[in-house]
């Protein structure tokens, strides 16, 4: 493995994980429950642009989620869950990617809504399971819409923004072939 495969596969996932799960956990409060705005959610739209990312969301989802009161239940589903958003985000970029193109507005947008529903439903299902088993099916539509819509807040105020600026951070943009 090369230098550059190291840091594409080892070095970038860790650092993006380790900030996503730092984010999650200093930002507690208003990172758990059912009405949630969890700012490192908006990270998950770097899988458009670098898919080897995805390993490092679900892993710093993994360790955030140790913390969260729905137990081992939401390490393990809200973990993957993050996972396929982001692997939902890399197919949106994917042909940006291979143009050196910023991804078109329809996939911008599909990128930043596939946390959205992946979370709105696992997660709205663990936390009923969780704490509502009784009236189950309420609770998760309930708990569904509101992690549902926590996601859209930070993933269209947030990640929208941070789609457009990361071609121009990190020149991703093809120059003008000559």
């Amino acid at each position: 493995m090369n230098s550059n495969d190291l840091r594409e596969k080892l070095i970038i996932p860790a650092v993006v994980g380790a900030l996503y799960a730092a984010l999650t956990m200093l930002l507690a409060p208003i990172s758990y429950g059912n009405l949630q705005f969890r700012i490192s959610e908006a990270l998950c739209v770097l899988p458009v642009f670098f898919p080897y990312t995805s390993v490092g969301l679900f892993l710093g989802c993994a360790l955030a989620n140790m913390i969260s009161a729905a137990g081992i239940l939401d390490v393990v589903f809200g973990s993957l869950a993050t996972l396929c958003a982001g692997l939902c985000a890399a197919r949106c970029g994917r042909e940006a990617r291979r143009a050196g193109a910023a991804p078109s507005a329809p996939m911008r947008i599909l990128a930043c809504l596939s946390p959205v529903v992946w979370n709105g439903v696992v997660i709205g299902a663990v936390l009923a399971w969780s704490f509502a088993r009784d009236a189950f099916w309420q609770s998760f539509l309930l708990f569904g819409a509101e992690v549902a819509l926590g996601e859209a807040g930070v993933l269209f105020l947030l990640g929208m923004p941070l789609i457009s600026l990361i071609p121009r951070i990190f020149h991703l943009e093809r120059k003008n072939a000559a």
